[in-house]
Parts: C-alpha cells; structure tokens; sequence
C-alpha cells in the first residue's frame, strides 16, 4: 500500500458513493447510463472470483465487498425502483453495451497471464473496465445537460484510475520485477477516454458555468 493506491482507492469509493447519494437521496438516476452500471457490476463479478477462497487483508475483503454491493445495488435501482426508474431515460441510453463484453472475452482468452478460469477472467475485466463508461460518455453528449453529481461522479472515476497510474509508476521504481503489462495498458485506454471530459470539467470549473460535452 502507497499513497497513491490509498489515493486512488478512496476517490473509487467516493464516485460510487456519490452516486448512491444521489439516487438514495434524490430518488433520480436522470443522466446515469444503466448500461454502464451493468458493465461495472460484470466486471466486479469477475474480478473478485476470489473473495471467498483467497484472503489478502480486511481492508482488500471489505473494499471488494463495498464495490461488488454498490455496483448491483445502482442497477437494482435503476431496473427496479418504483420512482428511480420513472428518472432513467431509456431512449438516450442505447449505446449497444453487449458489444464491448464479447470482444473484451475474446482478448482475455487470447492475451493473458495465466491461462486458468480466474485468471481470464481477471483480465476480461480489465479489458471491459476500460472501455464500461463509454456508454455513460456517449449520454452525457446526447443529454449535454449534465447535473453536477453525475458530473462529479464521472470526474471521480476518471480520477481513481489516473491516481492508479501514478501508483503503478511509484511501485515500479520501489518494488523489484513490479511489471503487469496488461493492467498497465488496459489502465491507460481507461484514462485517455477520459480526456475530454476532465478538459471540459476543468472548463466549467475555471469559468464557473454548467458543464457541458459538445454534441
């Protein structure tokens, strides 16, 4: 553990909870794309296979806990709640989100570091981490008018995973034989899809206006 992987963890756990604030609170998941909340929650799925079989620290159980129960408990909203759901704009939401998981699949079985159950599936969920917002990118440009906890939510993702590059950068020059190309790259097509939304955050930010993602 380091700054940065404590840094990054903690910004992870403050985008799910703000979006949790927001729809517990205000009963509206209006700008939340559901097709990416259900890619995160596959992704969750897969990566911690080894919750139940493999014990690291509390601190590692608890964190996966958290993700793994926030990630289905925004879907459950969205799907299920009897006023949230009414808020979800299912015709702005069509990005085709089925097409990003059996490509990331196909990549997983061939480009890996272990050929093995979990270890496939470990990299199957890097790969659709990398590309699970996309959906929640493309509503953002259709809707234009975004709130400022969905904008905050989404600044709050981009953010974790820029801060997990810094801790990757910190323990590849602390740790001996620290190399893990693919969560590396995997991490960087995350980042760089960000980019234009942190430029136009940092925007609204400076000028203190509404944020808006060109059309």
């Amino acid at each position: 553990m380091n700054i940065f992987r404590l840094a990054g963890d903690m910004t992870h756990l403050a985008s799910v909870l703000v979006l949790l604030l927001k729809i517990h609170t205000i009963k509206s998941c209006a700008g939340v794309s559901l097709k990416t909340q259900e890619l995160y929650a596959l992704v969750f799925a897969t990566r911690y296979l080894d919750i139940f079989t493999d014990f690291i620290s509390l601190y590692n159980t608890v964190m996966k806990l958290i993700f793994l129960g926030s990630s289905f408990s925004i879907v459950w909203y969205i799907r299920r709640h009897k006023i949230v759901r009414r808020s979800y704009d299912k015709d702005q939401d069509t990005f085709r989100h089925y097409f990003l998981v059996l490509p990331c699949l196909l990549l997983a079985l061939v480009i890996h570091e272990k050929f093995t159950f979990r270890e496939v599936m470990w990299a199957f969920s890097l790969y659709l981490e990398a590309v699970a917002i996309l959906p929640q990118l493309v509503l953002l440009q259709r809707t234009r008018n975004i709130d400022n906890l969905t904008g905050q939510y989404v600044f709050l993702l981009g953010a974790y995973r820029a801060l997990y590059i810094l801790n990757w950068i910190y323990r590849y020059f602390t740790e001996p034989h620290f190399v893990h190309w693919i969560t590396w790259i995997a991490g960087l097509v995350q980042t760089l899809l960000y980019a234009d939304f942190f430029y136009y955050y940092f925007e609204s930010w400076k000028n203190n206006v509404k944020l808006q993602l060109p059309a």
